[in-house]
């Protein structure tokens, strides 16, 4: 198939008008010395010759993650090091860069970034620089970066000036895992992980450097909960211009109350969705090693208000004091929220398939108008101001 695409690819380009813009050339193969040495040189050509605007490669490895080893990572590594070095003129151009399955030196991940003058997009999966290594970006264009798994101890962004969205997924050390440098346009912030170690992570730390966030995602795998609450006076400078918050995958143990510390500090939260699911099909679903436990939290002040919240969204919403009381407390905090959407927790088909005999806690969710008229009068009662929608949406 890569012997396909590089000849077509060779054949669509060196036939096309230079006059012609191409908006966008999206490439996905394998890494094939010979194979992307031809695809190379002919978007190569392309990039010098034409007007190319956008363009993209995905490169995959021959195996997958799952059954590559060290020496297999390494030595995509130099395969991939060889391409960059035998094709300057492609990865000049590049906008858009996915890596998969390969263990760079030091300072090769800098080298190819150099080399990619105009990536705006960088993905990579099970990528790294060696076990405990320290990841350190700099770069002029880049807008999106995505980190899925790999060995980095830290990854420090060090200078960013165009960067707005950021994805960091399943780090394997806790001490100091994401340092914000220089990133000014920072609006979107991605991070899940399971919880394993005794570290916690600050919100007032990590976002130091970052106040522009307006939008962040929090995902813990139905594991302990890896964010530590913060007082609102030290968490507020950081949570500004906040306006969207997920918390996934929640453990439906624990008491959900902890997240309120969002609310309070963050005055200009608009939409706050939490998600509360034991999802048993995940790994550490299965081979958790810690008991999970409750998260202490109290607020700073008991009756504070927020202004700005217009909607809450869970998922997993039992009818018990935990759901109840969070809701009835944030329809008391937030004055202006205008709905609240209770869903049924999530189902997902492969965790009766994978896991049959696996226990499933007894749902207690609502299925009468006359259990969504009662709990609509629970959670509205002590409320003053605020007369929110309340919808029931069940997913069964």
């Amino acid at each position: 198939m890569d012997g396909v695409v590089a000849e077509v690819t060779d054949k669509i380009l060196s036939t096309r008008s230079p006059q012609i813009t191409v908006h966008k050339l999206k490439l996905k193969f394998f890494l094939v010395p010979s194979r992307c040495l031809s695809i190379g040189k002919s978007v190569g050509l392309a990039m010098v010759t034409q007007k190319l605007d956008a363009a993209e490669f995905e490169i995959m490895t021959q195996k997958d993650f799952s059954h590559c080893t060290d020496a297999h990572r390494l030595l995509y590594a130099k395969k991939f090091n060889d391409f960059v070095r035998d094709c300057p003129d492609a990865f000049a151009g590049l906008t858009r860069l996915h890596l998969r399955n390969m263990r760079f030196g030091k300072s090769d991940i800098s080298n190819i970034l150099s080399h990619c003058k105009r990536l705006e997009f960088l993905s990579f999966f099970e990528c790294d620089e060696g076990v405990r290594s320290v990841l350190h970006v700099e770069h002029a264009q880049l807008v999106e970066l995505v980190i899925i798994f790999g060995k980095f101890e830290t990854v420090e962004l060090a200078c960013l000036p165009k960067l707005q969205r950021m994805i960091y997924r399943d780090w394997q050390y806790d001490d100091n895992p994401l340092v914000l440098g220089f990133v000014p346009q920072l609006s979107k912030l991605s991070l899940a992980c399971p919880y394993f170690s005794g570290k916690t992570l600050n919100l007032s730390k990590l976002l130091a450097n970052a106040p522009t966030v307006s939008d962040l995602y929090l995902e813990f795998r139905s594991e302990k909960i890896w964010i530590q609450p913060e007082c609102s006076k030290v968490l507020a400078p950081v949570l500004a211009k906040l306006r969207f918050v997920n918390l996934d995958h929640l453990p439906e143990e624990c008491d959900i109350s902890w997240t309120l510390f969002l609310l309070e500090a963050a005055p200009y939260l608009e939409e706050l969705c939490i998600t509360v699911w034991d999802h048993k099909c995940r790994i550490e679903s299965q081979k958790s090693v810690s008991k999970k436990t409750d998260v202490k939290w109290e607020p700073s002040d008991p009756h504070f208000k927020q202004k700005n919240l217009a909607r809450l969204t869970i998922y997993g919403f039992q009818s018990d004091d935990n759901f109840i009381g969070y809701v009835r407390r944030v329809i008391q905090a937030a004055a202006n929220i205008r709905e609240v959407s209770l869903h049924a927790r999530k189902v997902c088909p492969l965790c009766f398939e994978k896991f049959p005999q696996a226990a499933v806690r007894p749902s207690s969710y609502p299925r009468t108008s006359e259990e969504f008229g009662l709990l609509r009068e629970k959670m509205t009662a002590a409320s003053a101001t605020a007369s929110p929608i309340i919808h029931f949406r069940s997913l069964g």
